[in-house]
């Protein structure tokens, strides 16, 4: 049994990023988590934060890390890189520090550790 597939299809985006994986309707996402860093992205854009081509180089230099550190790039590892890069430049444009980023992850694995197993992980 496969993940249910998430979608949207702002038009933008998909011009300015051909290589996202997508069906005839537009991104496709196989967990929430992956709609979620997409709808952060395209709020942060619309706000002015960054424009499309700093992001695509955004992207571009986190899918580059990840093929020098050995990801084969089959194509599964897209919204791993696409997460990066979103944390780098919400960094480097002061939306979040690092130090923010490292306590939200924090605070999520030690939710996630103590909520049982099909039940919605809550952030203290």
């Amino acid at each position: 049994m496969s993940a249910p597939a998430f979608t949207i299809a702002p038009r933008a985006l998909l011009d300015a990023l051909p290589g996202l994986p997508r069906d005839d309707a537009g991104p496709v996402f196989t967990a929430p988590w992956q709609a979620a860093a997409f709808a952060m992205t395209l709020a942060l854009h619309e706000r002015g934060v960054f424009t499309w081509s700093e992001w695509a180089a955004q992207l571009a230099d986190a899918i580059r890390d990840a093929q020098a550190q050995g990801d084969p790039d089959h194509g599964d590892t897209y919204y791993a890189h696409w997460l990066t890069a979103l944390e780098r430049i919400a960094t480097a444009k002061g939306c979040v520090t690092r130090d923010g980023l490292t306590d939200r992850k924090n605070a999520w694995n030690a939710s996630a550790r103590r909520t049982p197993h099909g039940q919605p992980i809550e952030l203290d």
